[in-house]
């Protein structure tokens, strides 16, 4: 069976994507193509914020949910694969929530703070800012995040020693704009 042909981009959307919770704020500002489908974008916010893709996630888009179907979920889910964000967030301003990782629960919220012209020399999609690092894995969603960075701080904090990989490791104002555009070329 042939494959359905791909229509190019009729607009490149600028999105700020912010993850909640925590302090001081961590976000990217990401330019991608109108026609993305919903799962594209999924592998694109992994890239920007550096999460490795391992958990479940799930867009909630004016109420509605969009994710992967699954018959073992209990939530019903539209079918990310099917749906572009072009049909689901048509204009600016437009405010919707991403969750990844269901039992840490990071939940970040993008805005499309624009809408701008196709420009053919352009690549997509494309990270153009952000601040700080993004939470290590299985750090136990925000408040275990809080209490990463109070270790760091604090060599007398009584959760040192349950972030002992990470003190040394994880730098949390680092931000690394060209890796993150190198992770997003990847992606077809």
């Amino acid at each position: 069976m042939p494959s359905k042909p791909v229509t190019p981009p009729s607009a490149v959307y600028v999105l700020k994507i912010t993850l909640k919770g925590v302090r001081p704020p961590i976000w990217r500002r990401l330019l991608v193509p109108d026609n993305v489908t919903l799962a594209r974008l999924h592998l694109m916010i992994q890239a920007t914020m550096g999460w490795e893709n391992a958990h479940m996630h799930e867009f909630d888009i004016g109420g509605l949910r969009y994710g992967e179907p699954s018959l073992d979920s209990y939530i019903a889910v539209k079918d990310e694969k099917k749906f572009r964000l072009v049909e689901v967030a048509a204009k600016t301003k437009v405010k919707f929530r991403y969750t990844y990782d269901f039992g840490d629960g990071w939940e970040h919220e993008i805005e499309v703070e624009e809408i701008q012209a196709v420009d053919p020399e352009q690549k997509l999609p494309r990270c153009i800012k952000g601040k700080r690092a993004c939470p290590p894995e299985h750090i136990g969603g925000a408040w275990g995040y809080q209490a990463l960075l109070e270790a760091k701080a604090k060599p007398t904090h009584p959760e040192r020693k349950n972030f002992e990989r990470y003190i040394e490791t994880y730098n949390p104002d680092a931000f690394d704009l060209d890796m993150v555009n190198q992770k997003l070329a990847k992606i077809k």
